[in-house]
């Protein structure tokens, strides 16, 4: 068997696709046979086997695990293929594969990782004895044996244990973990294994920190007793020099002692952060030691990451096997994070802050120290420099923040950042007290370009949160950035660029006198500069200049940096170009500031001609066609503004680009450029004077027509739909005058478009748009135009709404009803209810869905369309809408459940044996995770009154009162995994309402928008207070999150805030509105007549009771 099994492995690794995909199946065949599993574990134990083979009988024998040895793994197909006692035996051969002395380290972790997986489904039932011979294993092994344990601790803490579980064995574990750490005699990679493995644990004890605080940092305190000071040790102790280039790859001697070091520390300074995020009160007392030690280590690693990495290109981001992190750089960067953490530790500052104001100046302080240690460290690597030669989008990402790369250079930036909010004017001249000094020297241009970028990441800072740098400071810069400026070294003249442009727009006045010379220097150096990089940077900052200085002075500039950015652009290869996503967006972005200085240099110079040019060829980047849509609106907009003729002028200078894009499309199948021609086609309609220019609708209803009646592109079908009904609503007679060449009029060639957009086959995202459509069309046209076409229409478009699903779409249908009802109520409803539909009412049909949407329905004149129709209908007070029942108030079940929209899905049974089911999120991985160092958060009072009674809490025990009894819950015992982190599904029922008369809806949608109307619902007032407090229980360190994922969304508590921040105003329901007076102040009128007739106390009885109040209060207000 293993004989076959060796040489189907090996024809896996081949090159040539039919004998690898034959092999691959002969192994799938073998999932059956009884020695499958032992016989891959027999081929990674051989050290005769080829190491690349071992390596993949492991692979495939995980891959047999997930697929068939438990139900429980999501890649389970259907069938256990392993017999109990076969499950045992692979159990005992893998544990000791992956806890042998002499075994390859990658087979090792390889096979660890097996055993976590099968862990993770038999452990503890299946498996009991795992953890206690692993505990016994790890104090008397030898290092190869240890690692191996360490790598399935890891397994089992990460993914197996439950609270119960783990707090059973919480003190044996850490003693264990503890006891590898700190034995001086193990190899420092075991060490560092160790450490995070301990880190690990944090995970759990948050999560039971949830319902235990006050027990939880009992533990906490004593289990830390013995690793701070262990840590503090480590941090304050120093790295061996690094070994050369040629030996720091060897795997014996001072390199793998090093790596080891460097891994051990990184892993200290990780769990030091993770011990910050959870239990910071017990950190606190201990970070000026720890500040100062960090500091201290980073001053002394200087001269060793210079040669490596500024000077030299050694290897960076390099993780081991066991996937810990062991180069320098890695380092330096957790150091630099966690640096920047302690700054914030009151300990911390109030020593800093003494030894500032016992300070003449900040000449000489520890301020002016922290920019030298953040200058070192921000130096371009050499690594970076032959990046950025190569690829200048790649510098321009890391310009503009929008690269993922986080690197001590940026850490660097963070850092004085983060100084800034804390002493904004110690930092500024620190770090101007710095600049002065290294100018003044010799050093490198990095070193120089290094305090520049510091400069600019710090005023960057200070645009974003609106604070400006004091006019002494800023002019205090201004020798340094010239100098830069004229520098041969590419990166440190395009660094003075940036920086005067950075400077000019935080200054506020301060810098007036020079931001022109300095605009027209970067205006000179887009064209003439043979560096690309500094070209970009020109650009980028020619954006500063134009936010920042005034009109009147840029103004005369304007065709000259129109031009500047031609001649660039015609210096690019445009195919090239249209691949450097960051760069396109950066043109666009400063093109569009010099266009709005003054749109009517669109009707005669090139600037429209070069943002089409580059729309043309960057219309697959979404970021970069939002913003020529959104340059391109306010052109238009403004032009329109201008009157009639200038209107005509950008018509004859567009539409031939326009609709030549059509055909470009059409011609090379490029759906983007057809997408955006269509698009800008719709805002240009949009804009458009009343009549059209001559000629308008001949020169696009053909290409319009085409794309409609043929394109399946739902974003096309929209923008081309919404192009149209422009078209109409501002010049119908046009249009309906306009003929096909085959002789269709236009209203006739409208008609078929609605038809085919209403019908199934057309999505209902892509058909979005023609509701507005048809209602523009009924209303422009008329039943004297329409004539039969018009019930016609009107039933197609009922139809299309009781199928629609989409909210967009079912307002978009809705309003056809709701506009036509502000013409003629009576007439809409006496329509409707002669119509039948399949076996429903058309009345029925469309009342109910209308009133079940309206609330969502988004846009300020379509609200206020809505609001006005529904109204209307309520006042003609017809007897068939008492008759007609819809959808009431949500029936909120008898439970103690929260009911989200989460649940509104169709339920399964409840699992069996179990009494009640909790699900928690595990922690959002940060780069920096930020908390408060104050005991708030972790020390607070356990809140007995909300413990369950029958659940035991973390006693000390009697005989041992430092033996902490696990906790117990309310599960029987048969749970097994069910209560293991997100092992654990909810049981969802689906919503229910209660049915009520449909007049009585609209008096309660009405209610509904007569509050959001006045702004914001109060509800969602008050929710969105409880979830900001809930965000900011943790204290003043805003970035610190300990997030509990909505059920129903997988989202944070802090993205659901900035998605609450994002929609209002843009999206759907009243909590997402802003306040429409306009709309509010119909509806008070409504109201208050509608309070005068006969009768309508009694419909006022029929609210509920907080409807009620909400119009008493709307009154009295």
């Amino acid at each position: 068997m293993e004989e076959q099994l060796v040489q189907l492995l090996s024809a896996t690794q081949s090159s040539s696709e039919g004998p690898r995909k034959s092999a691959e199946a002969q192994l799938l065949s073998l999932y059956g046979h009884p020695e499958f599993s032992l016989g891959l574990i027999k081929i990674a134990s051989h050290d005769s086997v080829p190491l690349n083979i071992r390596q993949a009988s492991l692979l495939y024998l995980k891959t047999f695990v997930l697929a068939a040895w438990s139900p429980q793994f999501d890649e389970f197909k259907g069938q256990v293929l392993v017999r109990d006692e076969e499950k045992g035996q692979v159990r005992t051969s893998l544990l000791d594969l992956a806890t042998s002395d002499q075994e390859d380290r990658k087979v090792k972790s390889a096979a660890s990782y097996v055993v976590s997986k099968i862990a993770n489904a038999d452990f503890p039932e299946q498996w009991p004895d795992l953890l206690p011979k692993l505990l016994h294993l790890i104090p008397i092994g030898t290092d190869g044996q240890i690692h191996g344990a360490l790598k399935v601790l890891d397994g089992l803490v990460n993914d197996c244990f439950n609270e119960e579980q783990f707090f059973s064995v919480a003190r044996d574990l850490i003693k264990v973990l503890f006891d590898v750490a700190v034995n001086d005699a193990r190899k420092p990679a075991l060490r560092a294994l160790s450490v995070s493995v301990f880190r690990g644990c944090f995970d759990i004890l948050e999560m039971v920190m949830e319902d235990h605080k006050v027990m939880v940092k009992a533990f906490a305190d004593e289990a830390l007793a013995g690793w701070l000071p262990f840590f503090v040790e480590v941090m304050k102790s120093r790295l061996p020099p690094p070994p050369s280039e040629e030996d720091e790859n060897q795997d014996i001697g001072t390199a793998e002692t090093y790596r080891g070091l460097v891994s051990l520390k990184m892993q200290v300074v990780k769990v030091l952060m993770r011990i910050r995020s959870v239990f910071a009160s017990i950190l606190s007392p201990q970070t000026p030691t720890l500040f100062s030690a960090t500091w201290e280590e980073l001053s002394s690693l200087q001269t060793a990451y210079h040669q490596m990495y500024i000077e030299g290109e050694r290897q960076s981001r390099l993780e081991d096997a066991d996937g810990l992190p062991y180069t320098l750089d890695f380092l330096v960067l957790e150091e630099l994070d966690f640096m920047q953490a302690c700054l914030r530790a009151p300990p911390v500052r109030s020593e800093l802050e003494k030894q500032l104001q016992s300070a003449q100046n900040t000449e000489g302080t520890w301020v002016t120290e922290v920019m030298k240690l953040a200058v070192a460290y921000a130096q371009i690597t050499t690594e970076e420099e032959g990046l950025w030669n190569v690829d200048v989008n790649i510098f321009l990402s890391e310009e503009t923040s929008v690269t993922a790369n986080y690197t001590p250079r940026t850490a660097c930036g963070d850092l004085v950042i983060k100084l800034g909010e804390w002493l904004n004017t110690a930092t500024v001249e620190g770090l101007l007290s710095y600049t002065r000094t290294l100018y003044s020297t010799t050093e490198s241009w990095k070193a120089k370009e290094a305090v520049l970028f510091v400069l600019n990441q710090l005023l960057c800072d200070f645009q974003d949160v609106d604070k400006q740098i004091a006019p002494e400071a800023a002019n205090g810069f201004l020798d340094f950035i010239r100098y830069a400026m004229q520098q041969p070294d590419a990166f440190l003249r395009a660094r003075g660029y940036l920086v005067a442009g950075s400077l000019t727009r935080t200054s506020g006045d301060g810098l007036q006198q020079v931001a022109t010379s300095f605009l027209e220097a970067s205006l000179h150096a887009i064209t003439n500069d043979k560096s690309e990089v500094v070209q970009v940077s020109c650009i980028r900052a020619l954006q500063f200049y134009l936010q920042a200085i005034p009109p009147a002075i840029t103004l005369p500039l304007q065709n000259d940096i129109i031009s500047a950015l031609s001649t660039y652009l015609q210096s690019q290869d445009i195919q090239e170009l249209a691949e450097c996503d960051d760069l396109m967006v950066t043109f666009v972005e400063t093109l569009r500031d010099a266009i709005m200085l003054d749109t009517s240099v669109c009707l005669t110079g090139g600037g429209l001609d070069l943002l089409f040019s580059i729309a043309s060829h960057g219309a697959g980047n979404f970021q970069l066609v939002m913003l020529v849509n959104e340059t391109f609106e306010e052109v238009t907009g403004t032009i329109s503004a201008m009157g009639a003729e200038a209107y005509v002028k950008l018509c004859e200078k567009v539409l031939p680009s326009l609709t030549g894009a059509f055909d470009i499309g059409n011609l090379t199948e490029e759906n983007a450029l057809t997408n955006l021609a269509a698009e800008l086609l719709a805002v240009l309609a949009e804009h458009g004077s009343k009549p059209l220019p001559q000629g308008f609708v001949q020169a696009t209803m053909p290409k319009l027509n085409r794309l409609l009646l043929g394109s399946h592109d739902e974003e096309l079908l929209k923008a081309a739909t919404t192009a149209i009904k422009n078209i109409i609503m501002h010049d119908h007679a046009q249009l309906f005058a306009w003929h096909e060449e085959n002789g269709k009029g236009g209203l006739e060639a409208v008609l078929i478009i609605i038809d085919r957009l209403l019908s199934p086959t057309v999505d209902d995202n892509a058909a979005s748009e023609v509701g507005a459509l048809a209602a523009e069309l009924v209303e422009k046209a008329g039943s004297e135009l329409l004539g039969p076409y018009l019930p016609q229409l009107l039933t197609a478009v009922a139809v299309r709404l009781g199928s629609a699903s989409q909210a967009q779409f079912i307002q978009s249908l809705t309003l056809v009803f709701a506009r036509l009802s502000l013409i003629n109520a009576k007439e809409v409803i006496d329509f409707l209810a002669q119509m039948p539909i399949d076996d429903e009412n058309g009345l029925q049909l469309v009342l109910s869905k209308w009133l079940e949407n309206s609330i969502n329905f988004a846009g300020y004149d379509e609200i206020r369309q809505n609001v006005v129709a529904l109204s209307k209908v309520y006042d003609l007070q017809d007897p068939r809408l008492e008759q007609i029942q819809v959808k009431g108030n949500l029936i909120v079940p008898q439970s103690d459940r929260i009911m989200t929209r989460s649940r509104a899905r169709t339920s399964k049974e409840p699992p069996p044996n179990r009494d009640r089911m909790r699900l928690r999120s595990r922690p959002l991985r940060r780069k920096m995770v930020e908390s408060d160092w104050s005991e708030s958060d972790d020390e607070c009072d356990f809140r007995k009154e909300n413990k369950p009674s029958a659940r035991e809490d973390m006693t000390q025990s009697e005989d041992n009162p430092h033996r902490y009894q696990p906790i117990i819950y309310l599960f029987p015992s048969s749970r097994s995994r069910s209560c293991t982190r997100a092992n654990v599904l909810s049981t969802i029922a689906p919503d229910q309402y209660t049915y009520i008369p449909a007049s009585l809806k609209i008096l309660k949608v009405l209610v509904s928008e007569l509050l959001a109307a006045a702004g914001s619902s109060l509800e969602a007032a008050a929710a969105a207070a409880d979830l900001a407090d809930d965000v900011s229980d943790d204290g003043s360190w805003e970035d610190d999150p300990n997030p509990l994922l909505d059920l129903g969304t997988g989202m944070t508590k802090e993205q659901l805030m900035a998605f609450a921040n994002e929609s209002v105003g843009s999206g759907f329901g009243p909590a997402s509105r802003q306040r429409d007076d306009e709309t509010q102040s119909y509806l008070v009128g409504w109201f208050q007549a509608a309070a005068g007739r006969p009768g309508f106390e009694a419909e006022f009885a029929r609210l509920d009771p907080d409807e009620q109040e909400k119009l008493r209060s709307m009154s009295s207000n």
